[in-house]
């Protein structure tokens, strides 16, 4: 679960981070960054879709500046997935609300 997020600050867990990152169901990967600063391309999640996964969340910014390659949309609608793409601070409540149900891996971009 998220505790909080506001503007490059994202609590989980009573831990505090300030970069972008990805949360697993088993692990955060808190050193995620992608090629181009406000693209996500495939080559930037590859672990993503190794995972058994059922939904797929993606926060685009506190002001939604991150665009989703197409790339990455086809490849979850051909893995059957869920997908959410929306700024970070709805992508984070989407997480809360499902992920303790679901299989669900976010990926989120905490500025701009």
């Amino acid at each position: 679960m998220v505790d909080s997020y506001s503007f490059g600050r994202i609590v989980i867990s009573g831990k505090t981070y300030a970069s972008d990152l990805i949360i697993y169901p088993d692990r955060i990967d808190a050193s995620w960054w992608r090629k181009t600063g406000h693209t996500l391309s495939l080559e930037d999640i590859p672990g993503i879709f190794q995972e058994n996964l059922e939904v797929l969340i993606i926060g685009t910014g506190y002001f939604g500046l991150m665009k989703v390659d197409e790339a990455v949309l086809q490849q979850a609608k051909s893995r059957g997935l869920e997908v959410f793409i929306e700024k970070t601070k709805n992508a984070v409540d989407e997480f809360n609300r499902i992920s303790e149900r679901k299989k669900t891996i976010a990926a989120f971009h905490l500025t701009c």
